[in-house]
């Protein structure tokens, strides 16, 4: 068999695909199809089934003057074809310990799978454990100071651009479906759907069969809800209560028992969105050519995770998969960040990342040609905007190979948040209040921090245990401390000034002067 290609010029906006046509001639059988066009060209493969008989030799002899045009006309067509679908699923408030494929209880057969089929991140990291500057985070590869999100229920500032306005040049759908939690959408113009603040898999369907009848390719962001409280979703009989497993950072008390049961049922049902869109890929036959990351954001609303700067919180679980590309069943001690997130999608993509970005391309980790990604990741928290949180809480962290350091800039103030005023935090009071020694020191901890915690997270992953007043580990803190202020002045941010003008970054801020905002506080602070 004999191949051959044929370009004819057509339309770049073309990409209707057109029905094998065949024509047989003598001893040799031409079979010619259409493939998806990309840039000015329309790629023709021309397939010559030719018998053997005693022409052969002299058809392969009269190729070769055209077979260097039919090497670069195959290498461009199969440059279009393999432009690979990008698909995000990301969950809502899941600490990452507690799937299946990271050591935890819940039952997820669907990402424990994903994890056979593609590599496991050990140490991914997100720059705020807050659900919006997550968010804008991701989709405009920018740290929340960078492009104005910090604070809870935020925007970003007019101008950004996010991946919307970087992938939709390069040919490619950009949606997004299911929970949203960004602003303004001049900044994030993504195609939306949703069904409860969650996937709408019949939208998602369409989607993936337009993109196979239209030979484009996609990005999609499956952003679910769960298992953000209430944990009203999935079936909580499979964990008994009494059996569930606490982690020691958490007060033990019956209330406490119940929610965390209800919170890994819905860990559950989130397993089962991912597997829902796994198997929409395999009914359009995308699979082979879409690259799958699955993240679990920050975690849980429960103590020392959500709204604060532990790793219970910034640490997030990352697989990818990607055939042909990475390698099955993969693990990767990498430092990486969500920042990254986009640069990755840019550069899987055929395009180059600006250098304005503040994360880069895991395609080296990702292709095994690098073990190594960041020396230092970095987190921020501001409480301003949270439900229920603390006036002022500002908390700043940094992370390298073995140890963090958080800097609580308002260590007087008492922390509060959404979950320090719910029935489930009262029991651990009351549990405290009874008598109970390790109960009184946990929620002492949680809501009475010093200025700097120091963690060594190789010994310590759980970071109860602060090193910060041990002077063996000055030096690990002053120099932590200097690549946290460098970091802290490159993202233009003041620290405790930088806290207090969150109020200027709230979504109802948008279209309000800054009095405006002023006299709105002023109503609230009465």
């Amino acid at each position: 068999m004999v191949r051959g290609l044929l370009a004819g010029t057509r339309s770049q906006h073309d990409f209707r695909y057109y029905q094998l046509k065949r024509k047989r001639t003598g001893n040799c059988e031409f079979t010619a199809a259409q493939g998806t066009p990309w840039a000015a060209f329309s790629i023709y493969f021309i397939t010559l089934n030719c018998f053997a008989d005693s022409r052969i030799a002299s058809m392969v002899s009269g190729m070769k003057s055209v077979l260097p045009l039919l090497s670069l006309l195959l290498s461009s067509f199969a440059s279009a074809q393999l432009k690979p679908n990008l698909v995000f699923i990301i969950a809502d408030d899941l600490t990452f310990r507690d799937i299946g494929c990271y050591g935890g209880q819940a039952h997820t057969p669907n990402i424990d799978f994903l994890a056979t089929e593609g590599m496991l991140f050990e140490r991914c990291f997100q720059a705020s454990s807050m659900c919006s500057p997550t968010r804008h985070n991701i989709y405009t590869g920018l740290y929340p100071f960078n492009s104005g999100a910090y604070p809870n229920h935020t925007f970003a500032k007019l101008g950004t651009k996010s991946v919307v306005h970087y992938l939709q040049p390069l040919g490619y759908r950009v949606a997004l479906s299911g929970k949203t939690h960004i602003k303004p959408q001049s900044v994030f113009p993504f195609e939306y759907s949703a069904k409860d603040n969650n996937p709408d898999m019949e939208a998602i369907d369409r989607l993936m069969g337009e993109s196979v009848a239209n030979g484009n390719p996609f990005c999609l962001f499956a952003c679910s809800n769960e298992p953000h409280g209430p944990w009203d979703k999935g079936d909580a009989s499979i964990y008994p209560p009494e059996k569930v497993i606490l982690p020691p950072y958490i007060v033990d008390t019956p209330e406490v028992r119940e929610g965390f049961s209800a919170y890994l049922a819905e860990i559950t049902y989130y397993d089962g969105q991912v597997g829902q869109i796994l198997a929409l890929l395999e009914k359009h036959g995308l699979s082979g050519n879409t690259l799958v990351m699955v993240v679990s954001e920050q975690g849980n609303s429960m103590p020392f995770a959500k709204w604060t700067g532990y790793g219970n919180g910034l640490q997030s679980a990352m697989i990818v998969r990607w055939p042909g590309h990475v390698e099955p069943g993969s693990l990767t001690s990498a430092l990486v960040e969500y920042t990254d997130v986009l640069p990755t999608f840019i550069d899987a993509a055929g395009g180059v990342p600006e250098s304005s970005l503040d994360g880069e391309s895991l395609l080296p980790v990702l292709l095994g040609q690098s073990d190594r990604h960041r020396d230092y990741v970095f987190g921020q928290v501001t409480t301003r905007g949270i439900n229920n949180g603390s006036d002022a809480y500002p908390i700043r962290t940094v992370r390298d190979e073995n140890f963090r350091l958080i800097w609580n800039l308002m260590p007087e103030t008492k922390y509060a948040n959404a979950y320090t005023g719910s029935k489930t935090f009262k029991s651990m009071i009351a549990k405290a209040d009874s008598g109970d020694g390790h109960a009184k020191e946990l929620v002492s901890r949680y809501q009475h921090r010093p200025e700097f915690e120091l963690f060594d997270c190789l010994a310590d992953p759980l970071e109860m245990n602060s090193l910060a007043g041990n002077p063996e580990y000055a030096s690990v803190i002053e120099r932590l401390k200097g690549k946290l202020d460098a970091w802290m002045a490159g993202q233009g941010d003041a620290g405790i000034q930088t806290e207090l003008d969150a109020k200027y970054h709230m979504r109802n801020a948008q279209s309000m002067s800054r009095a405006e905002v002023d006299a709105e506080w002023a109503k609230r602070k009465r």
